[in-house]
C-alpha cells in the first residue's frame, strides 16, 4: 500500500463559463492507493437512497449550495468517479441572487389540473409559491430541475479546495459519499426536450412505442358489482353522458364547495360547504348548484357493468323526488327557491347493486346583495332494500342493547326517533340550520350568534328556546341504544328546568335564555364481563339573562353543552374459597432444615462463627484472670 496524490478536474460551463473558453478548476484529492487491480467501489444504486447531509465541506473560494432551480443533470465528469443523484432535504438558494419563482421547465409534467394547484407539484404555476418545499412535504419527480453530483467514497478524501458546492451524503448502504455539485446547465435533461411532430413521430413511436400507449380503461371490463367505497355511476339520457354521483364537500378554512367530490358506495355521510356569489342576480337562474332539477334529472346505474350498455333500462335506476322542488326565480331583490339541502336515500341489495334512489330537497330564499353566501348540506344514506313496501323502516341504532361511545344519543318526539343535537355555527359565527349530533359519552360545547327579529318578549323567548334545543323539541331519551319508538317503556322523559321569571324585579324586562346544559346520567348494567351502558336520566338546564324592552338587541350569543356523568355502582370484588394456612414446627422437615442450614453456613457463617469464637475467648480470659 502506498500514498499517492491524484488530481481530478471538473469542467464547469453555463453562463459563468462560456463554452468557447473553458476554465478548469483543480480539485486536489489524496487517494489511499490499493494494490493493482483493487479499487474502491462506490454504491451501485445511489439514486435510490435518500441522502442525509452530514457536513458541508467548502473550498477556499467559499462555494455555496445551489437551489433546485439552478441544479443540473447527471453525467460522470472524471473517469473513476461515480455519479449519484442525491436529493437535498432542504436546499437553500444563494442570498445575493434572485430566485426564479418557477424553475425553467418548459413542460411541467405533474401539472394535471388546469387553473388549480396540484399538491406537491413544485413547478405548477397555479400554486404561486416562491419556495414550494416550505409548503409541500416533497416535490414530485420531474417538478424540479435535476441536480448533478459527482461522488466518491468519503474515506478517500483528505482535503477539498473545490470552488463548487460539496457535501457529504449517506447512501442507501450507509456509506458516506463525498459529492461535488457540477454546474453545467447544458446537461439539464429538461432544458432541451425533443419535440414530436409529424415527421419524426413514426421513428419515435417505433423506438419508444408499445403497450403503454394502449388505454387500460378500454381493455379492462368494468366490475360486475359495486364494492364499498366505489364511486357511484350516473347516466344523463338527454346527453348520453356517463358521470359520477357527486357529494360536494367543504375545502379550506372558509369551507368552499368542492364539486368533484364523489359519493362512495355504502358510505353514509353528511357534508357541508359554503358558496359565495359575486352577482347573485345573474347566478340565481343560471347556476346549476342552485337549481333543484340538477339533483334528480339523471339515472343511477344499478351495477358498474351497466356502463357498457347505459341505454339499457335494466341497468338504470331513476331518482325519485320525494319533496316539493320549485325552479329558482328572481323576484325583485330576492332569489327564491334556492337549494339549501340535498338528502339522497339509496337502497342496495348486496351484489345485485342499487335498487332504489330517492332525493328530498330543502329550499330557501336569498337576498340579492354584495357578498351573499349560501351554506348547503348534502346527506347520503344507504340502507338495505325492502322487498315489501309495507315493511316499516327501522331507525338506526346506537348500540344493541347498550349505548356505544361515540354513537348518537337518541331522542323521541311524537313517535319519531332522531338524534339529539347541539348548536352549530357558520363560518361567520351565525347560527346554522345544521346542528352537531350529541355523541354518547362525549362531552361537548358549542355556540353561535343568533340574529334577533323584532318581536314581543314571548315570541322572542320561544324562538331562542327552539334554537337552543332544536326542532322538534326533544321529549324523551332512549334508555338503551336499540330502543323502539313504539315501546314507551324503553324511553325516559327529559326533565326541564327553565328560568324563573319571578327571580327578576323588573316589569319592563324580558328574560331570555342564553345557555342550555344537557346533563345525562348513565351507568353500566349487566355482567362484569359484558357491561351494557344505559341512560338513567336527562335534564335540560337553562340559564337566562334579562334585557330591557327598550334595548334594540340585534343578536345574542347562545351556548349549548352536554355533560355525561357516570353513576355506575360497581359491586364488591368476588370472594373466593378460603385458603388453608398450614403452620408446622421449624424442624418438622429435618432434612430440609439441615440442608438449608448447611447452605447458609457455606455462604455467610464465617463472620458470625469468628465473632463468637472471639467472644468466647474474651470471656475465658476474664475468668482466668
Amino acid at each position: 500500500t502506498r500514498l499517492e496524490t491524484a488530481e481530478a478536474y471538473v469542467g464547469p460551463g453555463g453562463p459563468e463559463c462560456p463554452m468557447g473558453a473553458p476554465q478548469l478548476a483543480l480539485l486536489q484529492v489524496f487517494f489511499l492507493m490499493f494494490p493493482d487491480g483493487v479499487r474502491p467501489q462506490p454504491s451501485s444504486s445511489p439514486s435510490g437512497a435518500v441522502p442525509t447531509s452530514l457536513e458541508v465541506q467548502r473550498g477556499t473560494d467559499g462555494g455555496t449550495l445551489q437551489s433546485p432551480s439552478e441544479a443540473t443533470a447527471t453525467r460522470p465528469a472524471v473517469p473513476g468517479l461515480s455519479t449519484v443523484v442525491p436529493t437535498l432535504v432542504t436546499p437553500s438558494a444563494p442570498g445575493n441572487r434572485t430566485v426564479d419563482l418557477f424553475p425553467v421547465l418548459p413542460i411541467c409534467v405533474c401539472d394535471l389540473t388546469p387553473g388549480a394547484c396540484d399538491i406537491n407539484c413544485c413547478c405548477d404555476r397555479d400554486c404561486y409559491l416562491l419556495h414550494p418545499r416550505t409548503v409541500f412535504s416533497f416535490c414530485l419527480p420531474g417538478s424540479v430541475r435535476s441536480s448533478s453530483w459527482v461522488c466518491v467514497d468519503n474515506s478517500l478524501i483528505f482535503r477539498s479546495n473545490s470552488p463548487f458546492p460539496s457535501r457529504v451524503f449517506m447512501d442507501s448502504n450507509g456509506i458516506r459519499q463525498f459529492c461535488v455539485h457540477v454546474n453545467n446547465s447544458n446537461l439539464n435533461y429538461f432544458q432541451k426536450l425533443q419535440k414530436v411532430n409529424a415527421t419524426n413521430f413514426q421513428a419515435l413511436a417505433a423506438e419508444f412505442g408499445g403497450e403503454s400507449f394502449t388505454s387500460t380503461f378500454q381493455t379492462r371490463s368494468p366490475p360486475s358489482f359495486y364494492r364499498a367505497g366505489d364511486p357511484i355511476l350516473t347516466y344523463f339520457p338527454k346527453w348520453s353522458v356517463i358521470s359520477l354521483l357527486r357529494q360536494p364537500a367543504g375545502v379550506g378554512a372558509g369551507g368552499l364547495c368542492a364539486e368533484s367530490n364523489p359519493a362512495g358506495f355504502l358510505e353514509s355521510k353528511s357534508t357541508t360547504c359554503t358558496r359565495f356569489f359575486k352577482n347573485l342576480a345573474s347566478s340565481c337562474t343560471v347556476d346549476s348548484a342552485l337549481n333543484a332539477a340538477s339533483y334528480y334529472n339523471f339515472t343511477v346505474l344499478k351495477v358498474p357493468r351497466g356502463m357498457t350498455d347505459p341505454q339499457n333500462m335494466e341497468f338504470q335506476v331513476p331518482v325519485i323526488l320525494t319533496s316539493q322542488a320549485n325552479a329558482p326565480l328572481l323576484a325583485g331583490n330576492t332569489c327564491q327557491n334556492v337549494v339549501s339541502q340535498v338528502t339522497y336515500e339509496i337502497e342496495t341489495n348486496g351484489t345485485f347493486g342499487i335498487q332504489k334512489v330517492s332525493v328530498s330537497l330543502g329550499q330557501t330564499n336569498l337576498t340579492v346583495e354584495p357578498g351573499t353566501s349560501l351554506q348547503q348540506h348534502f346527506i347520503l344514506r344507504f340502507r338495505a332494500f325492502q322487498q315489501s313496501t309495507a315493511a316499516s323502516l327501522t331507525s338506526p341504532r346506537s348500540g344493541n342493547p347498550g349505548y356505544i361511545v361515540g354513537k348518537p344519543l337518541l331522542a323521541l318526539t311524537d313517535d319519531i326517533s332522531y338524534s339529539m343535537t347541539l348548536l352549530q355555527s357558520r363560518g361567520n359565527g351565525i347560527c346554522s340550520v345544521k346542528r352537531h349530533e350529541v355523541q354518547f359519552g362525549v362531552n361537548a360545547i358549542s355556540g353561535c350568534k343568533l340574529r334577533l327579529k323584532k318581536a314581543d318578549c314571548s315570541h322572542l323567548q320561544q324562538e331562542i328556546y327552539q334554537t337552543l334545543h332544536g326542532r322538534p323539541r326533544p321529549e324523551y331519551v332512549a334508555i338503551f341504544g336499540n330502543a323502539d319508538p313504539a315501546q314507551k317503556g324503553g324511553w325516559t322523559r327529559i326533565l326541564n328546568r327553565h328560568c324563573s321569571i319571578s327571580a327578576i324585579n323588573c316589569t319592563s324586562c324580558c328574560l331570555i335564555p342564553v345557555s342550555l346544559e344537557i346533563q345525562v346520567l348513565w351507568a353500566y348494567v349487566g355482567l362484569l364481563s359484558n357491561p351494557q351502558a344505559h341512560v338513567s336520566g336527562v335534564r335540560f338546564l337553562y340559564q337566562c339573562q334579562s334585557i330591557q324592552d327598550s334595548q334594540q338587541v340585534t343578536e345574542v350569543s347562545l351556548t349549548t353543552l352536554v355533560n355525561f356523568v357516570d353513576i355506575t355502582q360497581k359491586p364488591e370484588p368476588p370472594r373466593g374459597q378460603p385458603k388453608m394456612d398450614w403452620k408446622l414446627p421449624f424442624d418438622f422437615f429435618p432434612f430440609k432444615v439441615a440442608f438449608s442450614r448447611g447452605v447458609f453456613s457455606q455462604k455467610c457463617s464465617v463472620s458470625p462463627i469468628l465473632f463468637l469464637c472471639l467472644l468466647l475467648l474474651g470471656v475465658l480470659n476474664l475468668e482466668t484472670t
